[in-house]
């Protein structure tokens, strides 16, 4: 599917008012709260929030501070700030059956994204591509060669994100939204978007980083080299991350 294609393809899903039964509705099982790892994907267990002491800046000061930012400091990111960011913008406070509650708001609690980062400079981190096991708050290790590294850098067609320590990539699992909501539920996931990273801006904020929001990406080439098909899994928005000069 073209990027032009997939345009038209978005415009109209997020036109439809949606008065047919969904497949929630239908009796059909839900898809998985978050999509399956492979059996030799090493995983990175992370410092648990409760015990992470970050974020003591207050809340108005994070709301006035907050800029888009695109030079960052060659400091590295400390791991457990990289877990406080995650926690931030995806961690999970209860599980049931059928949802999750996490750190953002989602239309109903269905959070369709998985969090892949593209790493640079993360302390105890080899650079390369981790994704995000936000159930079990773990990283698990995707690609580390440094070919990925190069490849994702040109797709996203920033290059400042070649300084930062992480980019943040989200990639949306649309069955998991319009099993609910059915073709409307394309809508929520761009609008599900746009607090996830909120998020991450103010989280950043708060432990003296900076975020920028990056949403002009090759999207063919994102959704290749990270194994999404383009359709229903696709790369949604991104955000790189790093330290203030």
């Amino acid at each position: 599917m073209s990027i032009s294609d997939l345009g038209k393809f978005f415009l109209d899903k997020t036109k439809l008012i949606n008065l047919d039964p969904v497949p929630q509705s239908k009796g059909i099982p839900q898809p998985a709260l978050e999509s399956p790892t492979n059996s030799g994907q090493l995983k990175i267990r992370l410092t648990p929030p409760e015990k992470i002491n970050f974020g003591k800046k207050e809340f108005r000061q994070l709301l006035e501070q907050r800029r888009s930012l695109r030079k960052y400091a060659a400091t590295a990111l400390a791991l457990d700030e990289l877990a406080y960011l995650l926690w931030s913008t995806q961690g999970v406070q209860k599980t049931t059956d059928t949802l999750t509650l996490r750190t953002v708001p989602s239309a109903g609690s269905r959070h369709a994204f998985e969090t892949y980062l593209l790493v640079t400079n993360v302390k105890g981190l080899t650079p390369g591509v981790y994704r995000y096991l936000a159930l079990d708050h773990q990283l698990a290790e995707f690609d580390l060669s440094e070919r990925i590294v190069n490849n994702l850098i040109e797709a996203s067609r920033m290059k400042f994100i070649e300084n930062a320590p992480v980019t943040f990539i989200w990639a949306a699992v649309t069955e998991r939204m319009t099993w609910r909501y059915g073709d409307r539920g394309y809508r929520y996931l761009f609008l599900d978007a746009g607090h996830v990273c909120q998020n991450l801006y103010l989280s950043a904020e708060s432990i003296d980083c900076g975020a920028c929001a990056i949403d002009a990406f090759n999207d063919d080439k994102m959704n290749q080299w990270l194994h999404l098909n383009g359709e229903d899994q696709f790369v949604i928005y991104m955000a790189s991350v790093g330290k203030k000069n």
